[in-house]
C-alpha cells in the first residue's frame, strides 16, 4: 500500500532509540526524510546512520532537550516546515502517589504534556497553511486503563496531553492536518527491560527472567509487541490515507485494554 506520503519530512522527538526510533524507521522506508533527536550523540550518530543504510533518506539528528524551549527551538529550526510530527519522551519514574512531590510532578508534566504542547503549537500553523499535517503523540496505555497506582504522574500528564490534542484536532482537521495519540503496552523496548528489572527490586520477583515471563503471561497475546509493529502503525497514521481521522486512541497492547470504547 502506498501510504502517500514519499518526499514529505517528519521531526521524531527521541528518536536514538525505543518506539522514537522505531518510528522514525517506519516513515524513512516510506520516502520521508527524518529530523532525529535525544540527548546522547554517540547513540544518536548510530541510530541515524542505521536509518540511512536502511532507507538512503536524508537523516538530520539534533542533540537537543526537548523538555527546554532551547532544545525544542532547535529541532523546530532543523526543520520548520515539517509535514509530520512525532512527540515522543521518556516518561517519569514509577512512584505511588504518597512518594510524588511536586518537582516529580513538575517535571512529568514538563515531558509529558507541556513539551509535546508546544511542538504541535510551533508547526500547527505551517501546517494548516500547506494543508497537510500529521502529528502522533506517543502516550501510553495507561492514559485509558490506569491500572497500577504507581504510574500516576504518567498517567496524569499524558491525559492532559491527550484533552489538548482532542481540543486542537477538532480545528485543525479542517486544514487537513489531524493530531492521533499511540498508547503502546509492553513494547519490547528498553523500557521494558527497565521495568522487569524494577519488579526484581521491588516486587520481591526472583529474576529477570521470571519478571519477563510474567509480564507476557499478562498479556492476551502471551509476547510482547515489536517496534517494527509500533512504527508501522505510526507510518500508517501518518500516511495521505487519515485525513478524516483525528483524536484518536489508538491501542497497541497486545489485547490489553478491556474497555468496549
Amino acid at each position: 500500500m502506498d501510504l502517500g506520503i514519499k518526499g514529505r519530512k517528519a521531526i521524531v522527538c527521541a528518536s536514538s532509540r525505543g518506539l522514537g526510533k522505531a518510528s522514525a524507521m517506519a516513515l524513512a522506508k516510506e520516502g520521508v526524510s527524518v529530523v532525529i533527536n535525544g540527548l546522547t550523540q554517540e547513540r544518536l550518530d548510530k541510530a541515524a546512520a542505521e536509518i540511512r543504510s536502511a532507507t538512503e533518506v536524508a537523516v538530520t539528528a539534533v542533540r537537543a532537550d526537548i523538555n527546554t524551549e532551547e532544545g525544542r527551538n532547535a529541532l523546530i529550526a532543523a526543520c520548520p516546515d515539517a509535514d509530520i510530527l512525532i512527540n515522543n519522551n521518556a516518561g517519569p519514574a514509577p512512584g505511588q502517589l504518597d512518594t510524588q512531590e511536586l518537582s516529580h510532578w513538575m517535571k512529568a508534566i514538563e515531558a509529558n504534556m507541556l513539551a509535546p504542547i508546544f511542538m504541535m503549537k510551533a508547526l500547527i500553523p505551517g501546517m494548516r497553511q500547506r494543508k497537510f499535517g500529521r502529528i502522533i503523540n506517543i502516550t501510553s496505555a495507561m492514559v485509558m486503563s490506569p491500572k497500577f497506582s504507581r504510574m500516576v504522574t504518567s498517567t496524569a500528564a499524558r491525559a492532559g496531553l491527550t484533552g489538548a490534542a482532542k481540543s486542537v484536532g477538532r480545528d485543525a482537521i479542517v486544514d487537513n492536518v489531524v493530531i492521533n495519540n499511540m498508547l503502546p503496552e509492553r513494547i519490547d523496548t528498553d523500557r521494558q527491560v527497565y521495568m522487569a528489572q524494577r519488579m526484581v527490586k521491588e516486587d520481591g520477583v526472583k529474576d529477570y527472567e521470571e519478571a519477563r515471563r510474567l509480564i507476557v503471561e499478562s498479556l492476551p497475546a502471551k509476547r510482547f509487541g515489536t517496534p517494527e509493529e509500533f512504527g508501522a502503525m505510526v507510518a500508517f497514521f501518518c500516511s495521505a490515507h487519515v485525513g478524516f481521522t483525528t483524536a484518536m486512541n489508538v491501542h497497541l497492547d497486545g489485547g490489553s485494554y478491556e474497555g468496549l470504547l
